[in-house]
């Protein structure tokens, strides 16, 4: 059991609202057990029960969280959530909303027709030799996979060098090239034929027989070059050659490629944004689950959404950016619905005119690229590898007859001079390119104007994008002052800046620097997605996005054009941006779609006088020297990993002549490992091979620099190894305290060694356990503990200061908020997330159900 250590928040007897000598307290049941639990809480002897929670207790979220966890093992006291306390922020209030919405707090009333939901499934244990089994398959497939990718590459480059003449060399490159690429882009579609059939609404544990040709075919689907042709109609083609019904003129900019395709469903005109996850299955309680997705002609799915199994969508309807469609709910035809779970609303997310795109523009963009990328972009890479292999003394060396001397310093200096030349080379150009080219392409597409898609602007755009989100950079300067220059030299307009040194976090995209405003004072966490585009099914409209001044961002936001909100707002973790309405100052933003909460509180405050006059001046200078030096570890780190790997090369170099292809398969499997066990020592090492324990800090004390040098650590290794036994080795080298056959097929964790994950846990794709916030200048970290056979859904969030019971269920999309306590078996959902009473309706609480049974202020 892993010791939490929970901030506690104690008031002086003289601050309002507190009573300590017989102030009137709320005088019915529900009140006076709410008042008993709060005091405890805070830790006096009475509250009154019009003290404002934040403004005149001080308390906080985190606070607020431990109340509403020891008010639900109350069984006299009706559930109460984090959204309840924000919108009834005093105790009788809340106690009077409570007795309107349940007049009987151990039977709240459910809606008639709507199932209750039973108890969450428990996970059985796969066994632990049916878990060794499936990792040792899954490595031999792989092995066979790199032999076969290794003597075609082998062979391939034997016949190009072959060549005589410049010509000859273009010809035989271009067609080794595009058979290549060919190949590389119908195999996985052959061996989904082959080993699956069409896909079928069913269940099936992991670790099983059918759970390996599932990962080998998801694995073949997600390593296929076609994941970079989203946004292209041959994306669309590749999808239909998996067996998806698509009908004409669909656009999908979404990398995530559905897996279960013959389940999909997409009528004529729809539009799928980037981000969006219908992946078709979904795992759940050690089992995958295959599911129906249906979504109906004319329809938009928006920024960073997921549809879960089992959802439809009709003609002509809606899903608003960071919202989610839970299993069983179905959007009618004509509606617009947004949040997590989805709800009506009357916001309409198409905000750009159609225009005139017929098939035969897309047939010949498509086929345009086509041609570039077997023309040009293979033939110049497969010339770069010939001059490479061709021209380097070293190379030439290993490959005469006869073995080459490996102990030989000169191998070691020319790996040293390859590798250095190459990345550093690849820097400094990439910079160079990175501030010129992207802005005269933006001299070619106007702001505000409508385009067609598949034409010259459409591909202006989308190259735009491509070459200014390059993430080494945003990680390299990302988390510090220079963030702000390099952004600046993107295109960024960032008015006058007032410098943290951690305006930015190192996770930024956006879809035109250009069209960019960040507000004076503002600081943004990692995850902000800028739209700066709008989409039909036939146009495009770039515009600009302007986040206000001395706004916070949380984690994870879609930050679109058009945006109703303006200065000093604190848009919180997963929220939802507005849309409609007033444009929201001075406030908080939380949630799904999203409500207000306070900005502020006054215990944030505490750590103020680092952030003026001279305190700031010296604490940003001595940040600034820090940051550099770890920039400058972060570049040395990955030049040393580019040397290494090129040492490898060569040592595999000299042994293809002894074991030929073998010694491609041999180095592929070696990068792979050496990639884990490299980054994972690099960041024990900076950790001094201690875990990390909860803190409550200044972003200008020296812990927390040492805290954003941990973030630069490189993690997109992990990724190749979702779905297998392998990533739980790497997550238990790193520190993570989990458990035996947890199943992770593609979750995040920012703070390892504060992570618990129980036995035989299921953790979907895009989920996350974020162990820390940042809250403008205030640092605050703790402890996160899932139990034994937990369930994360696609695309959860879970915050720091979590635990949920063994069995527990986190719903897709959901945002577990810090402190929340989830009782074991209990199935919770929703942004925020409560407690669900129902899979076809969104999650409710007491108060929730008061607008849903027609109550009082329905």
């Amino acid at each position: 059991m892993v010791e939490k250590s929970v901030e506690v928040l104690t008031p002086e007897p003289e601050e309002p609202g507190l009573s300590r000598r017989g102030d009137a307290g709320p005088v019915t049941d529900t009140g006076t057990g709410l008042a008993e639990v709060l005091a405890d809480v805070i830790g006096v002897e009475q509250v009154s029960p019009d003290s404002h929670f934040f403004d005149d207790l001080g308390a906080n979220s985190l606070v607020m969280a431990q109340f509403c966890a020891r008010v639900r093992k109350r069984d006299d006291l009706p559930s109460v959530s984090m959204k309840d306390i924000y919108q009834h922020p005093t105790l009788g209030r809340l106690a009077t909303a409570l007795a309107d919405a349940a007049p009987s707090p151990a039977a709240a009333p459910v809606p008639e027709g709507v199932p209750v939901l039973e108890a969450s499934e428990v996970a059985i244990p796969a066994g632990t030799l049916r878990y060794v089994l499936c990792g040792v398959a899954q490595l031999l497939i792989f092995l066979g996979y790199s032999f076969v990718a290794g003597l075609i590459a082998v062979r391939g480059y034997e016949w190009v060098a072959e060549g005589t003449g410049p010509v000859d060399l273009y010809v035989r490159s271009a067609v080794f090239g595009s058979a290549g690429l060919l190949a590389m882009c119908v195999f996985p579609i052959a061996a989904k034929w082959i080993l699956i059939g069409r896909w079928k609404p069913r269940e099936f544990p992991v670790w099983g027989l059918t759970y390996l040709r599932f990962w080998t075919v998801k694995a073949l689907i997600h390593a296929n070059p076609m994941v970079f042709f989203s946004g292209n109609p041959i994306f669309v083609l590749y999808l239909r050659a998996l067996g998806a019904r698509i009908g004409k003129g669909v656009t999908i900019l979404t990398h995530s490629v559905p897996v279960c395709t013959d389940l999909l469903t997409i009528g004529s005109g729809t539009v799928i944004r980037k981000d969006a996850f219908l992946l078709c299955y979904r795992a759940h309680a050690g089992r995958i689950q295959t599911g129906r997705i249906t979504i109906g002609q004319d329809a938009f799915i928006g920024e960073k959404t997921v549809l879960d199994i089992d959802t439809s969508m009709g003609d002509g309807s809606q899903l608003g950016h960071t919202s989610a469609l839970y299993s069983g709910q179905s959007v009618p035809s004509g509606e617009r619905w947004h949040g997590s779970p989805a709800q009506p609303t009357q916001i309409d997310y198409v905000r750009v005119e159609p225009t005139a795109c017929g098939t035969w523009r897309r047939v010949g963009y498509g086929l345009t690229t086509v041609l570039q990328t077997f023309l040009l972009y293979m033939p110049l890479t497969i010339g770069i590898a010939y001059a490479v292999l061709t021209r380097l003394p070293v190379v030439g060396t290993m490959l005469a007859p006869g073995p080459a001397d490996l102990t030989s310093a000169g191998i070691y200096v020319h790996a040293l001079l390859v590798s250095a030349v190459f990345f550093f080379g690849a820097v400094v150009l990439g910079m160079a390119v990175l501030y010129t080219v992207p802005r005269l392409l933006n001299l070619v597409v106007e702001p505000d104007k409508v385009y067609p898609l598949y034409g010259l602007h459409y591909s202006v755009h989308r190259t735009i994008a491509r070459m200014t989100n390059v993430k080494f950079f945003a990680w390299l300067f990302g988390d510090s002052s220079y963030i702000v220059h390099y952004l600046r030299g993107l295109g960024y307009d960032l008015c006058r800046v007032e410098q943290t040194g951690s305006n930015f976090g190192s996770e930024l995209q956006h879809e035109s620097p250009y069209l960019s405003t960040i507000g004076s004072g503002t600081m943004i966490a990692d995850g902000l997605s800028i739209l700066n585009a709008d989409y039909s099914s036939t146009s495009f409209r770039v515009s600009r996005t302007s986040i206000g001044a001395h706004n916070f961002l949380g984690n994870n936001i879609a930050y679109p054009a058009g945006a109703r909100t303006g200065e000093n707002c604190l848009l919180a973790t997963k929220v939802m941006i507005p849309l409609d309405g007033e444009v929201r100052e001075g406030v908080g933003l939380l949630g799904s779609p999203c409500f207000e909460i306070p900005r502020s509180v006054e215990r944030d405050s505490r750590f103020d006088h680092f952030r003026t006059g001279d305190e700031l001046r010296r604490n940003l200078s001595a940040k600034n020297r820090y940051n550099i030096r770890s920039m400058t570890g972060f570049l040395f780190l990955r030049w040393l990993y580019v040397f290494l790997l090129t040492v490898i090369g060569l040592v595999t170099v000299d042994l293809y002549g002894i074991f030929g292809p073998v010694a491609i398969a041999l180095y592929l499997a070696t990068a792979l490992a050496f990639s884990a066990l490299y980054y994972v020592v690099v960041e024990r090492c900076i950790a001094a091979f201690r875990a990390l324990r909860p803190q409550l800090c200044s972003i200008y004390e020296p812990y927390f620099w040492w805290h954003e040098r941990l973030w630069k650590v490189p993690d997109e290794y992990l990724e190749i190894f979702n779905g297998t036994p392998f990533k739980n080795v790497i997550w238990r080298l790193l520190g993570v305290r989990i458990g035996r056959r947890v199943f992770d097929d593609g979750c995040y964790l920012t703070e390892r060694t504060l992570t618990t994950i129980g036995d035989d846990c299921t953790l979907n794709a895009g989920s996350k356990i974020q162990c820390h916030s940042q809250e403008d200048g205030t640092f605050k970290s703790d402890y996160s503990s899932l139990g034994t056979g937990c369930t994360l859904g696609v695309g959860a969030h879970v915050h720091y200061g979590v635990t949920m019971g063994d069995g527990a269920v986190l719903a897709p999309d959901s945002f577990l908020m810090k402190g929340e306590e989830v009782p074991a078996r209990a199935r919770w959902g929703g942004n925020p997330a409560v407690e669900e009473i129902s899979t076809a309706n969104p999650p409710v609480s007491a108060l929730t159900r008061l607008s849903v049974t027609g109550g009082p202020g329905a």
